[in-house]
């Protein structure tokens, strides 16, 4: 019992990593197909970037992001307004033995991304990056 603390601790399972992708594509698959016929869904084009699982895979965390971040709101409402219907709709396509408890976060990845890309393009961020090479080869 204790081996199993300690392999949860280092980290998603391979069986954790295959089904949270394959949560993650049918969950994707089932909101571009428009299955759920909630309006705000259906105006909304929604990506999911992650599924998180838990050890046991009865539930799974959707990383999602509305196209071009906006009414962040209105989707993640939607989303938990119909997610007893996408939890349906999921496990209806996969073979598990328990449908997992779907639950949405907005996926933060994207603003870090704009927050590094904004400061690599700082004018002094980009200067320190073209004088690093130099600074390093004189030292050793």
């Amino acid at each position: 019992m204790g081996t199993k603390r300690f392999e949860t601790a280092k980290g998603p399972s391979q069986r954790q990593l295959r089904v949270a992708e394959l949560i993650r594509r049918t969950l994707s698959d089932v909101l571009a197909r428009g299955d759920v016929h909630d309006p705000d869904l259906a105006r909304i084009p929604i990506t999911v970037s992650e599924v998180r699982t838990s050890p046991d895979l009865k539930i799974a965390t959707a990383f999602v992001m509305p196209l071009g971040g906006r009414d962040q709101d209105t989707a993640l409402q939607a989303l938990a307004r119909n997610k007893a219907e996408l939890r349906h709709l999921v496990a209806r396509e996969l073979t598990l033995k328990y449908a997992p408890d779907l639950r949405f976060r907005l996926d933060e990845s994207f603003d870090r991304m704009d927050e590094t890309r904004r400061l690599l393009n700082e004018e002094r961020v980009r200067r320190d990056i073209a004088a690093a090479p130099d600074d390093d080869a004189g030292r050793g």
